[in-house]
């Protein structure tokens, strides 16, 4: 016996707390009308989840709860518990006895209780669809509703009998099934969407990306071969900067030297000739050493300027180069048929008139529009390229002043020279005693100036080497604005070629020409680049990628859920299918119980179920409307008798007392093949006679057998069968109260 215990509190006419034991297989409650009896049977009904306040003969929920009298005010709230054996875990709970709760309070809200632990209204029917208790109430059959199973439907009729063949765990699963195949199919749907409004940005991105990778390969390409250049450049600079700083020292020396050696000499030529006249060879000497130093000075800034030359003209050539990448101005449409138009109607106006002054006046405006038009196309000119070449007119005008001026001063140190040599040459004619000091300072001069002269070369190649080193700086500077961080590295960068490291003796003894063709390769690079453009590329990049990944995941997602939505669809169909095989046996098993049961209530006669598929329409190609018959899982169930002795065909032709017997047949066969746990029976004996009432109590004791049975009836034959009596008495308080008798016990008293 699963049913173990009752416990009404507040519920309907129940204003107290009212305990029912069911510790015997057949249990009857007895009472006048209007005691309350059926309440108890409503009770179960409520408590198992019934949700139709109707089916609970009451309008609200507020009508459930105990609603005062005079003597009893009325109650806030109402709550049954019932309390099932589960030792042998018939119920998917791991607990030997199972309380189930629900309450109900005047605002209308429920609670619903498994084990004084609260769940949900789905918990509790789940747990009782285990153990074929359903919603449809097959087991708990009230007060005049044992005729409800003939008067449903065929459909309605079907759920009844899943319910009792233990099928709704299957409509549950099945339910379940279709909510999340529907929620999947909207999931997919929405995904679908994100995915095709994120394609447009994702292929503009793309084109993005596409080109920011060609500035980012330009870029890559630009450093690799910044990073060489500078490296290259560097090492030669400070070579030769270190070579030539080493070969000034010894000249330099000499020079000093010579220089003292050169006073000492003047100063005793001074001395010892100081009666004879001197001077013209010393002002000759000076006058030369002037000059030679003006000429020095002069050659010196026209180096200067003549590199500041070759540095304004490099900028201009990659300037012009920038220049010649701009396309020309694209003419558009409407300016050319505006053009069109003003030309046919001056050339009009000038026909019109005919005569030749007019007619060469307007050739020659047309000629005029022309021009004009053209000039508007011509491409746009780089500001920067007029002020270099402004700067460039000034400094080669400043070059050709320094020019003339060297040219002025080198024929003065010509002039200076010849009148020195001259001077000398008189001089080394005389007498040799009498000219030695001269002719020592004549050799000093001499081997000062061919110094000079090596010093000059030295110092006119450091001068190229300072003004490339100048050029450096400004190209380093211009490389960490393009490179960034790459640039300050390059003296940490090793150069290879054909797999072998470039050693610094070969760079510096490469020539020139080399590097400057790497110079014209940066100044190629550096205008793609900038055709390119650099941009936010890193971000650009970004982005995308994160679009793409997104996108991906998207379609991640869409492959899922339409997986997912085949495994929903397979499983749906494997539950249809499950459900109408067990359906079909279980129809078969309850035809075979019911016309048992239906011969022995009458006595003979015939009755089966019968599946019946629905009609639906449907509209052909041609247009025409044609029935057929409906899906399996939409078939209903219809009932079919034969009355012994009598010729009715049909439910509607059967009495009340037919009826009341067939559907007792029909609810008890049921009942056979898949007993529940408990039958709960409201006076569905009322309308039978004594002969069907002994036949009514022999089918209870054989029901007994297999499920546990709640009786509420007036029938002696019925009470008879019962173990427990229930006794539900009214007082003057309105409040039903409960006496009981068990049948063993007052029979061993009595004996």
């Amino acid at each position: 016996m699963y049913l173990k215990e009752l416990t009404i509190n507040g519920f309907k006419s129940f204003a107290k707390k009212s305990d029912l034991e069911f510790s015997a297989p057949i249990t009857a409650i007895v009472g006048p009308n209007g005691s309350g009896k059926s309440n108890v049977a409503e009770s179960f009904r409520f408590v198992l989840g019934e949700q139709s306040v109707k089916s609970l003969r009451g309008k609200k929920g507020e009508d459930l709860i105990w609603g005062g009298s005079e003597a009893v005010s009325r109650g806030n709230r109402a709550s049954v518990v019932v309390e099932l054996d589960n030792t042998k875990r018939v119920f998917a709970l791991d607990f030997d006895t199972i309380k189930i709760e629900r309450v109900v309070h005047r605002d209308g809200q429920n609670e619903y209780l498994i084990n004084d632990a609260q769940v949900r209204l789905k918990d509790v029917q789940e747990l009782l669809a285990a153990a074929n208790i359903g919603s449809t109430g097959h087991h708990i059959i009230s007060q005049g509703e044992a005729d409800r199973i003939l008067s449903a439907s065929g459909r309605e009729r079907r759920e009844m009998i899943e319910d009792a063949l233990g099928l709704k765990v299957y409509q549950y699963k099945k339910n379940e099934a279709e909510k999340k195949l529907e929620k999947t199919k909207e999931n997919i749907a929405q995904v679908d969407s994100l995915r095709r409004e994120l394609a447009p940005h994702l292929k503009y991105l793309k084109k993005q990306v596409e080109r920011v990778e060609k500035s980012l390969a330009v870029q890559q390409e630009l450093k690799t071969l910044y990073v060489t250049y500078l490296k290259r450049e560097d090492t030669y600079l400070a070579h030769h900067a270190d070579r030539l700083d080493l070969a000034r020292r010894a000249p330099a020396k000499l020079l000093a030297e010579l220089g003292e050696k050169l006073v000492a000499a003047k100063t005793f030529l001074r001395n010892a000739e100081a009666a004879k006249d001197t001077s013209m060879v010393i002002e000759a000497e000076e006058a030369l050493a002037k000059a030679r130093k003006v000429r020095a000075d002069l050659l010196r800034t026209l180096g200067a300027v003549e590199g500041e030359v070759t540095y304004i003209k490099r900028k201009i050539a990659s300037a012009s180069q920038r220049e010649q990448s701009v396309t020309k101005q694209v003419i558009s449409a409407e300016a050319l048929e505006e053009l069109v138009v003003s030309v046919e109607q001056e050339t009009e106006k000038a026909l019109a008139r005919g005569d030749e002054a007019t007619l060469r006046r307007a050739l020659q405006d047309l000629v005029h529009s022309l021009r004009a038009f053209l000039k508007r196309t011509e491409p746009t000119a780089f500001s920067d390229t007029t002020q270099l070449e402004v700067e460039l007119h000034e400094t080669e005008s400043k070059q050709a002043a320094l020019a003339r001026d060297y040219e002025q001063a080198l024929e003065v140190e010509k002039d200076a020279e010849a009148h020195y040599n001259h001077l000398k040459q008189a001089i080394e004619t005389e007498a040799v005693e009498s000219r030695q000091a001269e002719r020592a300072v004549f050799e000093l001069v001499g081997e000062v100036r061919k110094v000079e002269v090596e010093l000059e070369a030295i110092d006119r190649e450091r001068e190229h080497i300072n003004r490339d080193r100048e050029e450096f700086k400004r190209e380093l500077s211009e490389a960490v604005a393009l490179i960034k961080s790459a640039a300050a590295q390059y003296f940490n960068h090793e150069i290879v070629e054909n797999g072998v490291v470039v050693s610094n003796e070969v760079i510096v003894a490469e020539d020139r020409s080399l590097q400057r063709e790497r110079r014209r390769e940066l100044e190629k690079l550096k205008i793609r680049l900038e055709e390119l453009g650099q941009g936010a590329t890193e971000d650009v990049v970004d982005e995308y990628n994160k679009a793409v990944e997104r996108d991906q995941f998207l379609e991640r997602e869409t492959t899922d859920l339409t997986t997912s939505v085949a495994n929903l669809e397979n499983l749906i169909l494997e539950l249809n299918k499950e459900l109408h095989e067990r359906f079909v046996v279980g129809i078969d098993k309850i035809t075979v119980e019911f016309n048992r049961f239906f011969v022995l209530m009458f006595g003979g006669g015939s009755a089966s179920l019968k599946r019946v598929k629905p009609r639906v329409k449907r509209v052909t190609e041609a247009g025409e409307e044609v029935e057929e018959d409906g899906e399996e899982t939409a078939e209903g169930v219809e009932l079919d008798v034969n009355l012994p002795n009598k010729r009715v065909r049909g439910l509607d032709m059967l009495s009340g007392g037919e009826r009341a017997l067939t559907s007792i047949a029909l609810i008890f066969a049921m009942s056979q093949i898949n007993p529940p746990l408990f039958i709960i029976l409201d006076e569905t004996d009322a309308a039978l006679d004594e002969a069907n009432s002994r036949r009514y109590g022999d089918m209870i004791t054989a029901l007994a057998e297999k499920s546990q049975l709640i009786l509420i009836t007036h029938n002696r034959e019925t009470m008879s069968r019962a173990g427990i009596l229930y006794g539900v008495t009214m007082g003057s308080d309105g409040v039903s109260k409960l006496l009981s008798v068990k049948f063993e016990e007052a029979v061993s008293v009595a004996k």
